[in-house]
């Protein structure tokens, strides 16, 4: 395929994680694509997301000063932003026009007074940081992870409201730089999202780093301060602090495109509506990552951005489309010690008739060795039909807490992804004294005891 730049192949409005991959997968396909992006290639991950905050974070676990981190965050950045600015696309085949692109009818953008036409266009747009509508809260200078990594100051206290991934990451990165934290979350524990157990171990680790926990605690109102803000709760006392940061939740960048306007569906949130080949309610259309709702990760945004540029382009994928499949989707809060899910939760299990096989590392042999046992790893696997646990049974899912979480949940999502028996995973050998070989200990827990440790049937 070929074409000239205003009629491509494939047209991606957005330049984020899920954009260049949707339009790195077009020129493979040998078709002609363009990016139109108002701002630098890269998007969230790259400036204001995954990237400076994993910097920061590891700056800050080295006992770096506030100035080296914030220097390290920015040498990062640039140095990631380099691999996928315009000249990097163009090297493989993809041309990006900067300006602001807006539908005037299915098939037809306006890029700043350049009309462009394509009949398949692959929506990335993102999504932003969400700002609750708190009294007060207006009248503040707030922080967002869009604006966090501009400091040029480090402040000596700082609230953050929220206790999701984002939040607890940047509490305990900005704890150990040195800032006075304190950390509000609605919900009774940080990382409500996750398995309990998983969100007892982070408390426990954020309050040894000084951080100052209010939980099952709602922010009611702001009054400005002259030394910043004083932040009014639903429980306890009031927080005096210098500076807020707001993380949340995240809103689709979805309005100002005309996509309502040529007939494509947003949810109440804004959300652009897909089916899970990530076409949208307008033939020739399709949207992938963040503006989605869907799961907000970048290596998701990167697979659905795949997944659409595939079902646009491929002959085969009229009769039988890829679909975008959550089920062996890993995730993980970069905490220390790090949580990593993937798949069912033991809840979820429980209606798959799931058993349940944990590891503590308190009683496993490397986190003994480094001195690191708050953690542990749990499988999660369940009958397959005819052949019931024969074999393991099928991996349902998995949460592991500890050093290198990250790594090891990837052979579980790797085991979901390809269907495979979890006895497969008792037989693997592995290295000896990894992280590792605590799935391979917890998958021989299905089958027999080890250390007098077996299985349970997952709970609700």
């Amino acid at each position: 395929m070929s074409g000239p730049v205003d009629a491509p192949d494939l047209l991606v409005i957005g330049g984020g994680a899920g954009g260049i991959s949707a339009a790195q997968a077009a020129a493979r396909r040998g078709a002609s694509v363009l990016i139109v992006q108002d701002g630098p290639i890269g998007g969230d991950c790259t400036f204001t997301g995954c990237v400076p905050s994993k910097a920061l974070l590891s700056a800050a676990a080295a006992g770096t000063g506030f100035d080296e981190a914030m220097a390290r965050v920015r040498h990062a950045v640039g140095t990631i932003a380099l691999n996928e600015d315009d000249d990097a696309m163009a090297a493989q085949g993809i041309t990006v026009r900067h300006g602001r692109a807006t539908f005037t009818a299915p098939g037809v953008v306006d890029v700043d007074g350049t009309t462009i036409r394509a009949k398949r266009i692959i929506v990335a747009t993102g999504a932003g940081p969400d700002i609750p509508p708190i009294e007060g809260l207006g009248t503040i200078d707030v922080l967002t992870n869009e604006t966090l990594f501009e400091l040029e100051r480090q402040p000596e206290s700082m609230a953050v409201l929220g206790g999701g991934p984002i939040g607890v990451e940047m509490a305990q990165a900005f704890a150990r730089l040195g800032t006075r934290i304190t950390l509000i979350e609605a919900e009774d524990r940080v990382l409500p999202g996750e398995e309990p157990e998983a969100s007892t171990i982070v408390a426990s680790a954020l309050q040894a780093d000084a951080v100052d926990l209010r939980v099952g605690a709602r922010l009611e109102r702001v009054e400005p301060a002259p030394d910043g803000a004083r932040l009014h709760l639903s429980a306890g006392a009031p927080v005096d602090v210098e500076r807020v940061l707001v993380a949340i939740g995240r809103r689709p960048t979805s309005g100002g495109f005309g996509l309502e306007e040529i007939g494509v569906t947003l949810d109440e949130r804004g959300f652009v509506v897909t089916d899970a080949t990530m076409r949208t309610a307008v033939a020739g259309i399709w949207a992938v990552g963040d503006v989605t709702g869907r799961l907000q990760f970048t290596h998701a945004a990167a697979r659905m951005g795949l997944i659409a540029a595939d079902n646009a382009l491929s002959r085969l994928a009229r009769v039988r489309p890829k679909r975008f499949d959550t089920a062996a989707v890993p995730w993980v809060t970069f905490t220390d010690p790090e949580v990593a899910h993937v798949g069912m939760t033991e809840a979820q299990a429980a209606d798959h008739d799931g058993r349940v096989a944990t590891v503590p590392f308190d009683a496993f042999d490397r986190a003994i060795a480094s001195g690191r046992t708050g953690g542990y790893v749990t499988l999660i696997a369940g009958p397959r039909r005819v052949l019931g646990n024969a074999g393991g049974g099928r991996l349902l899912g998995a949460t592991i807490v500890g050093p290198s979480a990250g790594e090891l949940v990837n052979e579980v999502a790797l085991g979901i992804h390809t269907g495979m028996f979890a006895g497969r995973l008792a037989q693997t050998v592995h290295a000896y004294p990894t992280w590792s070989m605590a799935l391979q200990i917890a998958a021989g827990q299905l089958f027999f005891e080890v250390d007098g440790r077996g299985h349970r049937p997952a709970r609700r």
